[in-house]
């Protein structure tokens, strides 16, 4: 695993050195100091290597100590983002384990009970690719991969009480 992510760092180094641009995502606003998880109410920015947050089209972001609140949101706008709707959400990130860059949180992969907690606990631990998340799934006993649509509330809520099946 070392070795692919040494070759990916050279490969970039090379396009970096070439001209070649680099796609980036789009500029995400950070967490000020002050930024709470709409779901639980923990200050956001003391972790900023679970970091995820919701943008709407208007501007506005929510920002997550963890995908696991970020789900739990996402699962009943109404309670936590009341006069938001998931139609005016224009992206969802996550902090990818490894590069600690923000991914798209649609295209993620996550692992299920890990021996990797985060702030909150047991969490969805966003990996941007498959051979990331088998990777980690390995190295960190994790139980199971999931998709961005397997990672719903149900799921969310029994990794709070140390289910992972």
């Amino acid at each position: 695993m070392l070795r692919r992510k040494l070759l990916a760092l050279l490969g970039a180094l090379a396009l970096l050195a070439s001209g070649t641009l680099i796609a980036a995502a789009p500029d995400i606003p950070k967490p000020g100091n002050k930024d709470l998880c709409p779901v639980c109410g923990m200050l956001v920015s003391k972790y900023p290597n679970w970091i995820t947050v919701v943008i709407y089209k208007n501007g506005h972001a929510h920002y997550f100590d963890g995908a696991k609140d970020l789900f739990k949101y996402l699962g009943d706008l109404t309670k936590y983002a009341p006069g938001h709707k998931a139609t005016d959400i224009a992206g969802i990130w996550v902090t990818d384990f490894y590069g600690l860059s923000r991914i798209d949180a649609r295209k993620a992969l996550y692992v299920i009970g890990s021996d990797v907690l985060g702030p909150m606990g047991n969490e969805f631990v966003p990996l941007e690719n498959r051979n990331d998340a088998d990777d980690f799934l390995k190295e960190h006993k994790g139980k199971r991969i999931v998709t961005f649509d397997q990672a719903t509330p149900e799921v969310a809520n029994k990794l709070d009480k140390g289910k992972f099946e």
